[in-house]
């Protein structure tokens, strides 16, 4: 979802604040906030399929119709659970012909009595008859018109919304295997929605049957549906071989030239993105648009997104969603950032690649920094006790900004072509491609590619709050560059960030080295060889980290402090189980790292407790200390 203008319901601040008058105990909140995630009710099945079959009239804000679902029992019962607004009015639950008993609570779900023990692991099917008006408030089922005055009907059912418009199981640890959704409509109009159209045929009424069918599984919350007048465009996308790029119009907007030539220019960015992320997940389907009038927001509907703007950067970031937060979704509202942090970070792609200039993507990513550290805290996690307020679960700041630029950090921290080898495994890991994860997952699958360990960095950009910033002194003497950093953090739930940091030295005759520093701890003094005089230092030239008001200054002090910092010396080199350091006093920081850059151990030495190598390989390796570096080798 994109809300970078404006949030989806401008009565979310209004709505967090009645729903905060009426908190019980913190212990009870925290249980019913845990809801909006998974209904334990609904733990006892697995829902394979759902088929909608609905009459609806975009002038009638109504839904009736019936809906079938299979599922598989993970256990023995006598009732299911189903996700459904109280609102709307069951009529009927037929089970294989015979009516069952069931009962709406006020809790929006159907409990439904089942005739008798129904066993584990054997597939069944049951359909619920309904109808009524979705509550307009929720925004999940809108009837409106659109500018020129013709009637449409859209859904939008992130984050809760699904069962606002039909029975589903809208818990984020099960996604719908298969959908079907057969839309009864006038003959005027046309239904948009997911998945691949199967047929529109007339009845002996007169009017129309759409037939949609998705076999990807999908989360409740991406099943979507546009009815209007829409004019419909058909065409082709992606690498070879190309799939169907559909893309249902309202009738003023398909003679805009404009809006057309952005619509076209997703074809490079489907392109981009298939080459940097991996295929197109829904390749067997399609991608497309589908036109809609909840201003200010676009929402990343599996395989058809729907658009009221078309602007490049956010067509971008609902094509990216099709891979973060419709392949893979965040397990939990809490790790929203997952979709998009991603998705923000496919804006970042175009942006650098497709639309802007390198001096022009410096200044955008400049102006993010300032509006994601405007405030001194802020958790890109969405804690529990926010995960009823949905302006906080899409917080621009936050779940958008910070957390693309989080995505834009690891990208530094691995280097580009390890950066996107990992990410392409993390969509490929046949425990999350099209199912669900958290943040935990990503680390797990982040360190299962490249070795590293990401725990530390994810608990302070991720869990943690704020930001660093840095108080960095440098000086030369004769060849010796000699760089300390000192940090300072905006937020007190984090004590230290642990990042490489990029410095950029540049000598008086336009020499140029970009080095890259391990700041591990605070105060810390790197040394390194610069053959050449130098004339500035620049921290954080191409805005690869986040941080505010950092300072660089030339410090001749330093230059005295640097000549008294001890030379150092390892042995034995050649080594069988352990590396001795001499010339430290105390304790120092080390880090023993292979010939590809890659940390591999790392602690604290001292004179008195050398460093054990048993687990390492017989070869070459680098040992850095206090930002001194040497080579030695691994009997």
């Amino acid at each position: 979802m994109n809300i970078l203008k404006m949030m989806k319901n401008k009565s979310f601040a209004l709505l967090a604040l009645l729903h905060s008058a009426f908190l019980l105990s913190q212990n009870s909140y925290q249980v019913r906030s845990a809801l909006n995630n998974i209904n334990p009710n609904t733990e006892n099945y697995d829902l394979t399929y759902q088929r909608l079959e609905l009459e609806l009239d975009p002038e009638i804000q109504k839904v009736a119709g019936k809906v079938t679902m299979h599922f598989v029992p993970n256990q023995e019962t006598t009732s299911l659970y189903f996700d459904l607004a109280d609102k709307l009015k069951v009529s009927r639950v037929s089970y294989h012909g015979q009516a069952l008993e069931f009962a709406q609570l006020s809790s929006k779900e159907l409990k439904i009595t089942l005739p008798q023990t129904l066993k584990a692991g054997v597939q069944d099917s049951l359909s619920v008859e309904y109808s009524g008006a979705p509550d307009s408030r929720s925004r999940a089922f809108v009837t409106t018109r659109t500018p020129a005055g013709a009637p449409v009907l859209y859904t939008l059912s992130e984050p809760y919304g699904a069962r606002e418009w039909f029975p589903t199981k809208q818990s984020m640890n099960d996604k719908i295997d298969r959908f079907d959704i057969k839309i009864i409509t006038d003959a005027k109009y046309s239904v948009a929605s997911n998945g691949r159209l199967v047929s529109e045929n007339i009845l002996p009424d007169g009017k129309k049957l759409t037939f949609w069918r998705t076999e990807y599984p999908t989360a409740a919350y991406l099943i979507a549906l546009g009815i209007s007048n829409y004019e419909k465009f058909y065409d082709s996308i992606g690498l070879q071989p190309a799939f169907p790029f559909v893309n249902y119009l309202y009738p003023h907007t398909a003679q805009n030239s404009s809006v057309l030539a952005s619509i076209a220019w997703t074809k490079p960015a489907m392109v981009l993105f298939e080459n940097h992320f991996g295929l197109y997940p829904f390749r067997k389907e399609k991608y497309g648009h589908m036109q809609f009038s909840e201003r200010g927001t676009c929402m990343e509907h599996q395989t058809m997104s729907s658009m009221s703007s078309w602007e490049l950067t956010t067509i971008a970031h609902e094509l990216a969603h099709q891979w973060f937060g419709d392949k893979i979704t965040c397990a939990s509202w809490n790790d929203i950032w997952l979709n998009e942090g991603f998705a923000t970070f496919g804006e970042h792609l175009v942006n650098e690649k497709l639309l802007m200039s390198p001096a022009d993507f410096k200044a955008y990513l400049k102006n993010r920094i300032s509006y994601i550290t405007a405030y001194p805290g802020g958790s890109v996690y969405v804690a529990d006790e926010n995960l009823n307020n949905e302006g906080a679960i899409f917080s621009g700041r936050l779940s958008y900004a910070k957390g693309g630029f989080v995505v834009r950090m690891l990208k530094w921290v691995l280097g580009e072509d390890e950066f996107y080898r990992a990410i392409k495994n993390y969509l490929e890991d046949p425990d999350l491609a099209y199912s669900y994860a958290k943040t935990s997952d990503l680390a797990a699958s982040l360190k299962k590619s490249t070795g590293q360990d990401f725990t530390e960095f994810f608990n302070d950009w991720i869990y943690g709050e704020g930001y660093p910033m840095y108080n960095i002194s440098w000086n030369q003497v004769q060849s010796k560059f000699f760089l300390n950093v000192k940090q300072a953090q905006s937020h007190p739930s984090v004590s230290f960030f642990e990042m490489p940091l990029p410095v950029r030295v540049a000598g008086a005759n336009g020499e140029l080295v970009d080095l890259v520093l391990d700041n591990k701890m605070n105060d810390e003094t790197f040394i390194r060889d610069i053959d050449f005089p130098i004339q500035s230092v620049t921290f954080n030239y191409d805005y690869q980290i986040l941080e505010k008001n950092s300072v660089v200054k030339k410090d001749a002090q330093l230059q005295a402090d640097a000549t008294r910092i001890p030379q150092l010396k390892i042995y034995p080199n050649p080594a069988v189980s352990k590396i001795s350091v001499s010339g430290i006093s105390g304790w120092e920081f080390y880090q023993i790292l292979n010939t590809e850059g890659k940390v591999l151990k790392s602690g604290k030495v001292s004179t008195d407790q050398p460093i054990s190598v048993t687990e390492l390989s017989p070869g070459l390796y680098f040992l850095n200390v206090n930002g001194q570096n040497f080579k030695f080798i691994k009997k």
